[in-house]
């Protein structure tokens, strides 16, 4: 499981019609120019995959349509969390984990526990999960930080708990994770500004929002990275900075949408709450690409 989930991995975005249906036709076409450009492993359901405005039937389907696309060519990982504890454990107890390598799965929103509350649940998620477990901290989104030292009692604690994708955005985060882990479980980068110095501190690679976009050019910094070849890898990372200030500007995914509408793999459609990219960013973003 630790090379499968080594390198480039990606945070795919749903795509929509104008209509606000799932378009099944691009998610292929995203899949396929993914996997022929570099990247390593595929993400579904995450945030950046609109996850809590897509139905249980839709989630579905969506799995269905990467699976195909996919082929086996990359490992699939599959977003499953919130903040009901017994709602995940129903959820992994009634999927199809045939062609499903891991999950991730983020620390519960909006309810803010404890410590041992995030301890608690994730010990629950690892009892009843058949794959492997990459834990998931955001704490913009969540509310709450999950500690290095709870990160590293869970990674302790349960086999299954494989990785984590950290998202704190503190570097002296990864450090202490990075230092104090055990010694096969990986520290993923979630943040694509920090991927780089976090994959050459000892991290694992990146989950990524922006890499779907420009899957050859990303993987090769990160892969450079992972070879400790930081010269050429910086040359790499420095063309990217300005996008990914770009597409986190107003929210995601409507940033990264704007980007693969440019390049013909998607539309920009996102559906509510959020709303598409301005036409003051659209044009930033277009101007970026042009000359990228």
């Amino acid at each position: 499981m630790k090379n499968k989930l080594t390198g480039l991995g990606i945070a795919i975005v749903t795509p929509f019609k104008k209509d606000l249906s799932v378009d099944h036709e691009s998610l292929s076409k995203i899949v396929n120019y993914n996997i022929e450009n570099g990247t390593n492993y595929i993400v579904i359901s995450g945030t950046t995959g609109e996850s809590v405005t897509v139905s249980k039937i839709e989630k579905k389907e969506i799995i269905a349509t990467i699976v195909k696309a996919n082929n086996n060519r990359v490992p699939l990982v599959l977003g499953i969390g919130g903040n009901n504890t017994a709602e995940i454990i129903e959820e992994i107890n009634t999927t199809n984990f045939k062609d499903i390598s891991a999950i991730l799965s983020v620390s519960p929103a909006y309810s803010k526990p404890t410590q041992e509350g995030i301890y608690q649940h994730f010990k629950a998620v690892s009892s009843a999960s058949p794959v492997p477990v990459i834990l998931y901290n955001v704490p913009g989104r969540t509310a709450s930080n999950m500690l290095t030292e709870t990160v590293i009692r869970l990674a302790t604690d349960f086999e299954n708990i494989v990785a984590i994708k950290e998202a704190a955005g503190s570097m002296f985060q990864y450090f202490q994770l990075i230092k104090n882990k055990p010694k096969d479980f990986l520290v993923i980068s979630g943040d694509d500004d920090l991927a780089l110095p976090v994959t050459l501190a000892g991290g694992a690679g990146v989950i990524s929002v922006i890499g779907q976009a420009f899957p050859e050019k990303f993987s090769k910094m990160i892969h450079l990275a992972l070879e400790g070849k930081a010269k050429e890898a910086f040359k790499l990372h420095y063309q990217f900075l300005d996008i990914i200030s770009l597409i986190f500007a107003e929210n995601n995914p409507a940033g990264i949408k704007a980007v693969l509408e440019k390049i013909n793999l998607c539309k920009d459609v996102v559906r509510l709450p959020l709303v598409a990219a301005t036409d003051s960013l659209k044009t930033k973003i277009a101007d970026f690409v042009n000359n990228f």
